[in-house]
């Protein structure tokens, strides 16, 4: 299995363009919950890509791409809600693919579908990630589709904070994970054209150290 930066050409135009319309917010003073618990100083917004026609593209492009090379027997899209899903949709449509999307849990309501559209059992999917920091919500997402009959090929993610545990996690469930960009590139962007100050990289530094424990 491959948990894998796809280009690291690719990664910093990514992690440039996110940065470029402020999908990146650093505030260390009203930390940030993430659905895991963790508090964070940082936060990053890839939904907002979806406003801007030229980052959408380049987005849905470099999936698209990362797709047809790393698994070109796919016959289904999945996008993980809700962030996933837009842009799943939106690579299903170049790939001229069957789309469906994974909620976090079934309805409660009519026909109580946790996989929204047609599951056919057999199918090869790949799932579409806005972005993984521990891996938990994306997991489930992919072991709703196996539970499902389908036969999962791997996970594509535009962003992943690289923590250890979320790779672990991914070894566990023996998911591939490949992704368009990471924490340590766009890091590294933002400290090479000045968007990220002194103090909030400490900040940074401090919180990647320990992020289960930071802010408590």
């Amino acid at each position: 299995m491959s948990i894998q930066q796809f280009d690291a050409p690719l990664a910093a135009d990514i992690a440039n363009a996110l940065a470029s319309i402020e999908a990146i917010k650093i505030q260390p003073e009203k930390p940030f919950t993430w659905a895991s618990g963790w508090n964070s100083p940082i936060y990053c917004d890839n939904r907002l890509s979806l406003s801007f026609p030229e980052i959408r593209t380049k987005v849905k492009n470099a999936l698209v791409q990362l797709i047809k090379d790393k698994y070109p027997q796919v016959d289904c899209i999945a996008g993980v809600a809700t962030a996933g899903i837009p842009q799943g949709a939106l690579v299903a449509e170049a790939l001229d693919l069957p789309f469906i999307y994974i909620r976090s849990k079934s309805k409660s309501h009519g026909m109580e579908n946790q996989i929204e559209g047609v599951a056919k059992r057999g199918a090869k999917v790949v799932l579409i990630e806005d972005l993984v920091s521990t891996g938990g919500s994306s997991l489930q997402a992919a072991e709703a589709v196996r539970a499902a009959g389908m036969d999962v090929l791997g996970m594509a993610a535009i962003f992943t904070y690289g923590f250890p545990i979320s790779d672990d996690n991914f070894q566990q469930h023996n998911i591939d994970l490949w992704y368009l960009s990471d924490y340590s590139t766009l890091i590294n962007t933002m400290i090479s054209d000045g968007r990220l100050k002194q103090e909030q990289l400490e900040t940074l530094q401090a919180w990647r150290d320990n992020p289960a424990q930071w802010g408590n």
